[in-house]
C-alpha cells in the first residue's frame, strides 16, 4: 500500500505528507530514536521556511525548547553573527565553567571586537556545545537554522561541530538551505530531505485554495510557469488578480508567454517587488534600509534614518504583507522579499542606503566597513583598509573564515595591484587556517594574475599545492609544489625548502616512486642550512628504510634546533620525521605538542592533518583509546574542512581498531564506506591501509583466505614482489604471514618476505626488524623459526609497539606449546594476554586465553569488584548519575575513554546496566 503524499499530514500544508512525516521523526529523535540532524533543501519558494515554522510549532507543542537562527546576506561577512543569534537566549551562560564563559564572552560579549588575544576555535566550539548541553539538561531542545546559505562561515563551522556531537543529548537540529547553496559542512554527511516541486495534483489544490483562483488558460499557464513552486503558486494568482499578468495569460494570449519569462528565481524576486510602486516613498525608503542592513533590528533603522518615522513608514508594507514588525524586529515575509526590494531600487538608491547605514554604524567598525564596501563604486583604498582592519580583528578572535571573507573583498577594492595580491594571499592563508581548502585554492589561483613578484606567486602556488594535497589531488599538488621548489632553489632557498617540505606529504601519500626521485633531485639543488626540520622531513620521505643512520642524524639536528626555537612548522615536520623513522614515542611527544599549540591558535584547518598523524602514532604506540579519540577529532575536523585525505584515513584507522577489537562486520562496513567514491590509485598509502583494515576484519571473522588476499594486495604480484607503498606496506608483513599460514599460502607469502629482506639495508629500525623476524619465523621451517621468534623479541626497544610485540609472544607461545614445551610457552602467552586485555583486543584475548588453558595455566579474569583506582572513580561518578561527558570534564578525560573504562567495569561488577552501579558498589563495600 502506498502513502498518498499529496494528502496533507497537516491541513494547512498541501502536498508535503512525506516531508512532514520525516520532520515528525526528527522531533522524536530527541528521545533517542534515530538521526538527530536533518538538512532540508529546495529551491527558493519551495516552502522550506514554512516547514521550519511547522516544525517549531510541533516541537513547542511537545514541550521542546526552541532556538532559531535565520541567515542574513547582510551579516554573512560578520564572524559568528549566526551563532550569536541562535544562542542569544542562553547567553552569557552563567552556569558554565569560567573558561567556557570566557570563550563565549570573547566571541559574543560587548567587548568582543577589542580582544587582541586569539580565540581558540576548538574552545569556542566546545563552549557553545557545553552551553547547548546545559540548556538541554533542563529540557529537550530543537535547533532551527533557516536560510543557512546566508550564514557566515564561522557560524557554519560551529553548527557543524555541534551537529556531529548531538548523539546522546536530547537535542535535534533542522537546517534549511537553498539546494544549490547548502553549506559545505552539511552537504554530504547528514540526512537530507529535498523539498521538491509539488505534484501537479497538489499544485492544483494549492492554486485553487487562493483567494482569487485563476481559471482556464491562465490557470494552466500559472501551473506551467510555477513548476510546482508553492511560493509562485501563491504569488502569481495575486499578480493575475491585480491585472499585472493579463498581457501574458489573458484571453488574447497565445500561451507562449512562458517561453520568454525570466528564470524562476528572478521571476519570483520581481513578483515580490510588484507591490513597491504603489507604496509611499517613505515606505520604499524604509524597506530599502531593511534590505540593505540585512538585519531585523529596528534600532538600526531608527538610527540610520532619524528624520524618518520608521515604524509608521513600514505600516503600508506590513498591510500588504511584505513585512511584519514585532518585538523590535522587522521580519520579511520571505527572504526573497529582501532580494526583490533591493534589486527593485536603482544603484544610486542602494548606494545611498548603504552610506546612510554606514554613517549610523560609526561605533560598529566591522558592520560599517561592510556597508561602505557595498556602497563602493569601484576600487577604494580607504574602504579596503577598513575591511582589512576588520579582518585583523576577526583573526584576533580566531575568526579566520570572517577574516578571509573580509580580506577577499578588501583585495577587490584595493587599487594597488601589489597590495591587492598580498591581501588576497593573506585571505588564502586565513582560509587555510579556517579549514577551507577549496576556497584556498580558488584565491591562491588568482594571485598570479595580480603580480609578477616571484615570491608572492610562489607563496600562492605553495598554498594552492597545500589545498590540492589535502583534497587528495596529489598529482596536481606536486606539479605546483615541486615546480616552486625547483624554481626558487637558488633565489629563495627558504621558500624552496618550505615547498619541498609541503610536497613531501603528498609524495608520501601518493607513494609513486617518480615523485620520490624528483624530491631527491630537487632537494640536491637547495641549500638546506638553517632549516633542519624541513630538510629532515623531506629526506625521510624519500627513503626512510635505506638511509636510516643519516636520517637519524638529521632528526637529531632538527631536535637540537627545536630546543632553541619552537615553531609549529618545525614541530610538525619533526613529528612526521620521527614517525616515519619509527621513533614513535618521540613522534607522540612532538605531534602532541603541535596539537596543543594549534588548539591555542584556533587553527582548525591545519589541526585535521596533525590530528591524523597523532592518531597513527598513538595507534602504533599501543594507546588505542587515545588513538581513536584523535582519529575521531581528525575525522570531524577534516569532514568540516573538506580535507578528503584525512577524512578517508581517519575512517580507515577507526575501521582497523574495530577489527582488532573484534567487531569485524562493522569494521568491514566502515572500511568500505571510507573509500566509497575514492580512487585509491591516487593515494597508495590509503590503499594499503584500507587493505590492512579489511584484511584484519576477515582474519578476525575466521576467513583466512580472504584475509590473506587482502594483505597480499599490499605487495605487487611481480616475480620479485615489491611493496605497493614503499613504507606502509612493510609493517603488514607479520599479519600477512599469519594469514598465509592459516590459508595454506605460506609458499607465496615466503616469496614476498624474501624479496623485502633482500631489498632492505642490514640496519632497519628495531620495529621493522621485529616485524621481519616475526614473519620469517611464522613461515620458516622448524629449525629456523625459534631463532627468528627470539630475535623479534630480543630488542627492548620493541616495547614501544606493544600490540606487535604481543602478537609475536602469542605466535611464539603457540609454536612452543605445539612442540610440548608448555612451561616455556606460558610466560610468552601471559605477556601477550596482559597486553591484549589492556588494549581490549578481544579476539586475541580469547585466543591467548585458550592457548594458556591448553598449556596448563589458569586464566582467571579479574574477580568481581576488583577495580583499578580510576575505574572505581569513574564507576562512583556514574553511579551518582553523571553522564560520560560530565565525568570526562571532571576527570580531564575524553568521553570515549570514560566509556571504555565503564565497558570494563560492568563485567567486573557482574552487572549489565548503568542503573545497577550504585547497588553493585554498595554490595562490594559491604563485602
Amino acid at each position: 500500500m502506498h502513502a498518498d503524499t499529496d494528502r496533507p499530514a497537516d491541513p494547512g500544508i498541501l502536498g508535503r505528507a512525506a516531508e512532514l512525516a520525516r520532520l515528525d521523526r526528527l522531533l522524536g529523535a530527541v528521545d533517542g530514536g534515530g538521526p538527530q540532524v536533518l538538512v532540508l533543501t529546495g529551491e527558493p519558494g519551495a516552502g522550506k521556511s514554512t516547514l521550519v515554522d511547522w516544525t517549531a510549532e510541533r516541537g513547542r507543542a511537545r514541550g521542546l525548547g526552541i532556538l532559531r537562527v535565520r541567515g542574513s546576506e547582510g551579516e554573512a561577512g560578520l564572524g559568528l553573527s549566526g551563532v550569536h543569534q541562535l544562542l542569544h537566549p542562553l547567553l552569557p551562560g552563567d552556569g558554565l565553567p569560567a573558561g567556557q564563559r570566557e570563550a563565549l564572552d570573547r566571541a559574543f560579549g560587548p567587548e568582543a571586537a577589542e580582544y587582541e588575544l586569539r580565540l581558540d576555535q576548538l574552545s569556542l566550539c566546545v563552549s557553545v556545545f557545553a552551553l547547548i548541553a546545559e540548556a538541554a539538561a533542563r529540557g529537550p531542545l530543537l535547533l532551527l537554522v533557516d536560510d543557512a546559505q546566508w550564514l557566515d562561515l564561522g557560524s557554519v563551522d560551529v553548527l557543524a561541530f555541534l551537529a556531529r556531537r548531538l548523539e546522546g543529548r536530547p537535542v535535534a537540529l533542522l537546517l534549511a538551505a537553498r539546494e544549490e547553496s547548502v553549506p559545505a559542512r552539511f552537504d554530504r554527511d547528514f540526512p537530507q530531505v529535498t523539498v521538491g516541486p509539488l505534484s501537479r495534483t497538489a499544485a492544483g489544490r494549492l492554486l485553487d485554495a487562493q483567494p482569487d483562483p485563476p481559471r482556464g488558460k491562465a490557470r494552466a499557464e500559472i501551473l506551467r510557469q510555477a513548476a510546482g513552486n508553492p511560493l509562485a503558486l501563491i504569488e502569481l494568482p495575486r499578480a493575475l488578480a491585480r491585472g499585472r499578468t493579463a498581457g501574458a495569460w489573458g484571453s488574447g494570449s497565445s500561451g507562449g508567454a512562458g517561453g520568454t519569462a525570466l528564470p524562476l528565481t528572478a521571476r519570483l524576486e520581481n513578483l515580490f517587488a510588484a507591490d513597491l510602486p504603489g507604496l509611499p516613498a517613505p515606505t520604499r525608503e524604509a524597506l530599502l534600509l531593511v534590505a540593505a542592513a540585512g538585519t531585523a533590528d529596528l534600532t538600526d533603522l531608527v538610527r540610520a534614518a532619524p528624520a524618518l518615522d520608521v515604524v509608521r513608514a513600514l505600516d503600508p508594507a506590513e498591510r500588504v504583507g511584505l513585512v511584519r514588525v514585532e518585538s523590535g524586529r522587522v521580519l520579511l515575509r520571505h527572504p526573497l522579499v529582501r532580494s526583490a526590494v533591493y534589486h527593485a531600487a536603482s544603484f544610486q538608491e542602494r548606494r545611498q542606503a548603504h552610506l546612510t547605514l554606514a554613517a549610523a554604524l560609526a561605533e560598529e567598525p566591522d558592520r560599517r566597513a561592510w556597508q561602505l564596501a557595498a556602497a563602493a563604486t569601484g576600487q577604494d583604498a580607504e574602504v579596503a583598509d577598513a575591511l582589512a582592519e576588520s579582518a585583523e580583528r576577526a583573526r584576533g578572535r580566531g575568526g579566520y573564515a570572517a577574516a578571509a571573507t573580509a580580506l577577499e573583498r578588501a583585495a577587490e577594492l584595493t587599487p594597488a595591484p601589489e597590495l591587492r595580491a598580498r591581501r588576497l594571499l593573506t585571505a588564502a592563508q586565513s582560509a587555510m587556517f579556517a579549514g577551507h581548502p577549496q576556497w584556498v585554492g580558488e584565491m591562491s589561483g588568482r594571485v598570479g594574475d595580480l603580480t609578477e613578484d616571484p615570491r608572492l606567486r610562489a607563496e600562492a602556488s605553495l598554498l594552492g599545492g597545500w589545498a590540492l594535497g589535502v583534497t587528495l589531488r596529489h598529482k596536481d599538488a606536486l606539479a605546483l609544489l615541486l615546480g616552486v621548489a625547483e624554481s626558487a632553489a637558488a633565489s629563495a632557498p627558504d621558500l624552496a625548502l618550505g615547498a619541498l617540505s609541503t610536497a613531501a606529504t603528498s609524495v608520501y601519500n601518493s607513494g609513486a616512486s617518480y615523485y620520490r626521485t624528483e624530491l631527491r633531485r630537487i632537494s640536491a639543488l637547495i641549500d638546506e642550512d638553517g632549516h633542519p626540520a624541513d630538510c629532515a622531513w623531506a629526506q625521510a620521505v624519500i627513503d626512510p628504510h635505506r638511509e636510516r643512520p643519516r636520517l637519524m642524524r638529521l632528526l637529531e639536528d632538527g631536535l637540537a634546533a627545536l630546543a632553541q626555537e619552537e615553531s609549529l612548522g618545525n614541530l610538525t615536520a619533526l613529528g612526521g620525521t620521527a614517525w616515519i623513522l619509527d621513533e614513535t614515542e618521540q613522534a607522540v611527544r612532538l605531534l602532541g605538542r603541535t596539537m596543543d599549540l594549534l588548539r591555542r591558535a584556533g587553527s582548525a584547518g591545519t589541526n585535521a592533518t596533525v590530528a591524523q598523524a597523532l592518531a597513527l602514532t598513538l595507534f602504533e604506540n599501543g594507546s588505542w583509546t587515545a588513538a581513536e579519540d584523535a582519529a575521531d577529532e581528525a575525522f570531524w575536523m577534516a569532514t568540516e574542512a573538506g580535507a578528503d585525505n584525512v577524512t578517508v584515513g581517519a575512517r580507515v584507522l577507526r575501521a582497523t581498531l574495530r577489527a582488532l577489537r573484534g567487531d569485524h562486520a562493522a569494521a568491514r562496513t566502515r572500511a568500505t564506506e571510507a573509500v566509497r567514491g575514492v580512487d585509491l590509485r591516487r593515494s597508495l598509502s590509503l590503499q594499503v591501509r584500507h587493505r590492512h583494515a579489511v584484511g584484519m576484519a576477515a582474519f578476525v571473522a575466521g576467513d583466512h583466505a580472504d584475509a590473506y588476499e587482502q594483505l597480499r594486495a599490499t605487495f605487487t604480484r611481480d616475480f620479485r614482489p615489491v611493496p605497493v607503498h614503499y613504507h606502509a606496506s612493510l609493517y603488514y608483513l607479520g599479519d600477512l604471514a599469519a594469514a598465509a599460514v592459516r590459508a595454506g599460502r605460506a609458499d607465496d607469502a615466503r616469496t614476498v618476505v624474501d624479496a623485502v629482506v633482500h631489498g632492505l639495508k642490514p640496519d632497519p629500525s628495531p620495529r621493522l626488524a621485529a616485524v621481519l623476524h616475526r614473519a620469517t619465523a611464522l613461515l620458516a621451517g622448524t629449525g629456523d623459526a625459534e631463532h627468528h621468534f627470539r630475535a623479534a623479541l630480543a630488542d627492548p626497544a620493541t616495547d614501544c609497539w606493544p600490540f606487535e610485540k604481543a602478537l609475536t609472544h602469542l605466535d611464539f607461545g603457540e609454536w612452543l606449546r605445539r612442540r610440548r614445551r608448555s612451561a616455556e610457552a606460558r610466560p610468552h602467552l601471559n605477556a601477550a594476554l596482559e597486553c591484549f586485555q589492556r588494549l581490549d583486543a578481544r579476539p586475541w584475548t580469547e585466543r591467548t586465553a585458550a592457548e594458556l588453558r591448553a598449556a596448563g595455566a589458569a586464566t582467571a579474569t579479574a574477580p568481581a569488584g576488583e577495580l583499578t583506582p580510576q575505574e572505581r572513580q569513574i564507576a562512583e561518578l556514574a553511579a551518582q548519575g553523571l553522564t560520560n561527558r560530565d565525568i570526562a570534564a571532571r576527570l580531564y578525560l575524553s568521553p570515549r575513554t570514560v566509556g571504555y573504562h565503564l565497558h570494563k567495569v560492568f563485567p567486573k561488577l557482574g552487572i549489565t546496566a548503568r542503573a545497577q552501579l550504585r547497588d553493585a558498589l554498595m554490595q562490594e563495600g559491604r563485602e
